[in-house]
């Protein structure tokens, strides 16, 4: 027994490797602490202020790990569980820059309804920390324990609104289906695991290129239910059914947050598991993920135009944004996959700021979504309406903006992988889903004003309005010049 101990291997703990997702997990807890002690003196101004320091020293840590790859070379630390290179650090980057356009957005929100306490914030952080563990996993393990701290703290976020039965419902929902897809894409690491022998990215990766299996069923099938519950995550058809009622019910605010950070964390999973680990099972998924990717475009673009309810038009839109990201990684090329990236960029700031105008005409009730509240905006607040108009352009894939980069990137790479009809196809989608983008923009350009007071007071808040100008500025600055961060993109490809 006593040798058996001896020749335990102690793994070597790296935290410079995890620094932003300590800073935000150790951030989130001594939030509590403080308000715990403060709770009289503190307001949500102080809750806020302090989430975005934290983020912005979590970004900034982010910053201080791409040089200090760019000097040592990027490599795996806790015993191989968690990567240390561009990819992970982008992805840090992308999280922390949501979450502080979207703790500018909740500011106003929590006070408008008298909400004292830092849990939305400690929440967020926590949310966020679990998505940067997705995005930098290295094992199917820690890609599930990353998967679960996201997914817990935003059911309790969806339900956020504890007057309202709409936010109830939307968490119950959000919980009940996503316990379903945890335990189907666990399932799936199980048979990965009964197959290959490990968890472990890098080592099954080493043994499917180095070993021929004879009966690949058990592999199969674990490799179908991680897409499976992949597939939940980032809202692709025929997983998409929770979507557009927890969009609707979410507070405004979170959906936006809800939006950009689990789409970036499960996407940062999802493409590091297929094309770094799995890519030699490429001829068997990239059927899969086309089956996916087609029916995510063609259900969320066209469902889109009929809604009447914004948020639940930019739910669908969230669905079809989905299918693009899809087909970068279905291209299964260095291309795709830096167009997957870039999109995921782009996409986590035009929807912050997009829910950030939503959450500004939604009123103190969080009712007014309908499409009869936008008409008339550009009459009574033209800044907030153009600067909606900005950002429904870019999902519209308009040039000059960066969305239009986003859609050409995914584009290009399948025709230079010679799939011209699934080229083409996404073409006409996109075509289809600037109907229901140009329909709202025509809308708050036309008709009369339907001014209220109450509607007035909320869109001249402060945090709104430099959400949404970060924004905009984004857009449209990385739309006309990007080549730094097509540069950047690249780097996290090559990783």
């Amino acid at each position: 027994m006593i040798g058996a101990i001896e020749h335990v291997q102690v793994p070597v703990v790296e935290y410079s490797t995890i620094v932003p997702e300590l800073l935000l997990v150790g951030g989130a807890m001594l939030l509590l602490l403080i308000s715990s002690m403060f709770s009289e003196k503190a307001g949500q101004f102080i809750y806020g202020l302090y989430t975005i320091l934290v983020s912005t020293a979590a970004l900034g840590s982010a910053y201080f790990q791409w040089q200090d790859i760019n000097d040592h070379q990027s490599h795996s630390a806790f015993s191989g569980a968690i990567a240390n290179d561009y990819y992970s650090v982008f992805f840090s980057v992308v999280i922390a820059s949501a979450l502080i356009l979207s703790t500018l957005v909740s500011g106003d929100w929590l006070r408008e309804r008298g909400i004292k306490g830092p849990e939305l914030h400690v929440l967020a952080m926590i949310a966020a920390a679990g998505a940067m563990f997705m995005a930098a996993a290295n094992d199917l393990i820690v890609v599930f324990l990353g998967l679960e701290i996201l997914s817990i703290a935003l059911y309790v976020l969806a339900g956020f609104n504890k007057k309202s039965d709409r936010s109830r419902e939307a968490a119950l929902k959000y919980f009940l289906l996503g316990g379903f897809s945890s335990a189907i894409f666990l399932y799936g690491v199980a048979l990965v695991y009964g197959a290959t022998g490990s968890t472990n990215l890098t080592t099954i990766a080493k043994f499917l290129s180095g070993n021929l299996v004879l009966e690949q069923g058990i592999l199969l099938a674990g490799v179908a239910l991680l897409v499976v519950g992949f597939a939940f995550k980032v809202a692709a058809v025929p997983f998409h059914q929770w979507t557009p009622d927890v969009y609707e019910g979410s507070p405004s605010p979170i959906t936006g947050f809800m939006a950009a950070v689990a789409k970036a964390g499960a996407f940062g999973a999802f493409i590091r598991v297929f094309m770094g680990t799995l890519f030699t099972l490429k001829v068997d998924w990239k059927p899969i993920i086309l089956v996916l990717a087609v029916l995510t475009l063609l259900v969320g673009s066209v469902v889109a135009c009929v809604q009447t309810n914004v948020k639940r038009m930019l739910a669908y839109s969230s669905i079809s944004h989905a299918g693009f990201i899809l087909l970068g990684l279905q291209a299964a090329n260095n291309d795709g996959v830096a167009g997957a990236l870039y999109y995921l960029l782009t996409y986590s700031f035009i929807v912050v700021g997009s829910f950030a105008i939503v959450t500004a005409v939604g009123g103190r009730d969080d009712e007014h979504h309908g499409l009869e509240a936008y008409r008339g905006l550009g009459k009574r607040n033209p800044a907030i309406a153009l600067a909606l108009t900005v950002l429904l352009l870019a999902q519209a894939g308009v040039p000059l903006t960066a969305g239009f980069l986003a859609k050409f990137y995914v584009i290009s790479a399948l025709v230079q992988n010679g799939s011209y009809a699934t080229a083409v196809f996404a073409m006409l989608i996109a075509a289809v889903a600037a109907f229901f983008y140009l329909r709202l923009a025509l809308i708050m350009w036309s008709g009369e004003s339907k001014d209220t007071a109450e509607e007035a007071h909320f869109s001249l808040s402060s945090g709104v309005w430099l959400a949404t100008a970060l924004a905009v500025v984004f857009t449209i600055g990385f739309g006309v010049l990007p080549p730094q961060v097509i540069d950047a993109v690249t780097f996290a490809r090559d990783a």
